[in-house]
């Protein structure tokens, strides 16, 4: 058996082992969530202007509150759990499988692991200052902590979450540059184009961008096939590559999506929430630059892109122009609002997800 065939089967086992995991664990997921009514107390009645979010409540207040969040929970902790399993099997078992099906390794997967932990528990804290009832805790009803209690209570706000996704791009920023060494990114069909000291202010941008893209959370099924197309992209890219190891991590974070998406599509089970959608934009920022592929991450990402640019195309025209564009943002809800049912706006954005992720791999490998 060539080494070729070898890594394809390490990959694509190691994709279906988290898909199992993921599908496994889900059953006891849900009945905790559900037991515990781990939804949120209020739907969200204000867009992101302080206005009435008029179609958003029409079309969305009673699944808000009846539906459970933190879904993302079976993403990060099946593929931290699988990637430690498979580390302590090379370990105890001296056998050339054991070893090989190990793909924790320092120089691909140890920062986008650390990365999807590290940031799946920010947005986790954020899920449960938005889920629990704060009211029934006797200790923060009055004093320091009923202050500290009408600050957090509805979560951690919007300010406050692109803080700590920036403080995880400072990190990921310093570890590039300082300890990788990297200093310039790849530009298909040119080159090379070296940023120097730029590197690390623009490793924080791109981090911060993906991350508003994460607004594409809002309908049954939408997210979980948009980072399904992303990350099988970069599964191929860094397979290509040569770089093993990050193309399992990548194909197992696909096997628990995919997973969590059974679950996901209408009616949905339950919702990613923060505790997904930060894990996988921080670790997606990280995969696109570990594989010098993030020049193409807009085209492979392009429904992201579309997501937050909607956000702030709305905003910009209430603010200068007093009127909106779309009837309600993100665009997503935007079709909604038009008549579209949300299966069709869902699956249309399979189709151009999974098409934008077949260009941009190409453009990369040609370039």
């Amino acid at each position: 058996m060539t080494d070729a065939a070898i890594n394809f089967i390490k990959v694509f086992f190691i994709g279906f082992t988290s898909f199992l995991l993921a599908f496994s664990l889900t059953p006891t997921l849900t009945h905790f969530l559900y037991k515990h009514r781990l939804w949120k107390n209020k739907a969200k009645e204000k867009a992101i202007d302080g206005k009435e979010a008029k179609y958003f409540k029409k079309f969305h207040q009673k699944k808000e509150t009846k539906t459970p969040r933190l879904g993302g929970l079976l993403i990060w902790v099946s593929v931290g759990f699988l990637t430690l399993f498979f580390y302590v099997l090379s370990l105890v078992f001296d056998s050339f499988w054991a070893e090989k099906l190990n793909y924790l390794s320092r120089d691909q997967t140890w920062l986008p692991l650390f990365t999807l932990v590290a940031a799946s528990l920010v947005g986790l804290m954020d899920d449960l200052l938005q889920i629990l009832d704060f009211s029934k805790i006797r200790l923060i009803k009055n004093g320091i902590w009923g202050k500290i209690k009408n600050y957090l209570g509805g979560g951690l706000g919007l300010r406050y979450r692109i803080l700590l996704v920036s403080l995880l791009g400072v990190i990921g920023a310093y570890w590039f540059y300082f300890q990788l060494g990297q200093q310039s990114i790849f530009i298909p069909l040119f080159g090379e184009l070296s940023l120097g000291i730029l590197y690390i202010p623009f490793f924080m941008i791109v981090m911060i961008a993906v991350y508003s893209g994460g607004v594409i959370d809002g309908l049954d099924g939408l997210s979980g096939g948009t980072f399904a197309s992303i990350f099988t992209a970069y599964t191929a890219i860094a397979l290509f590559q040569g770089q093993i190891n990050l193309a399992a991590f990548c194909l197992a974070i696909v096997g628990s999506i995919l997973a969590f998406l059974w679950f996901n599509i209408p009616p949905a089970r339950f919702y990613m929430g923060e505790t997904g959608i930060i894990g996988l934009t921080a670790t997606l920022t990280v995969v696109a630059f570990l594989t010098n592929a993030v020049v193409v991450l807009p085209i492979i990402a392009i429904l992201l892109v579309i997501t937050s640019g909607s956000v702030i195309i709305q905003l910009l025209s209430k603010k200068i122009r007093k009127k909106k564009v779309l009837l309600s943002a993100p665009l997503h809800h935007h079709f909604e609002a038009k008549g579209w049912p949300h299966y069709k706006v869902t699956m249309r954005y399979w189709v151009i997800g999974v098409v934008a992720a077949i260009l941009g791999v190409v453009i990369h490998l040609l370039g």
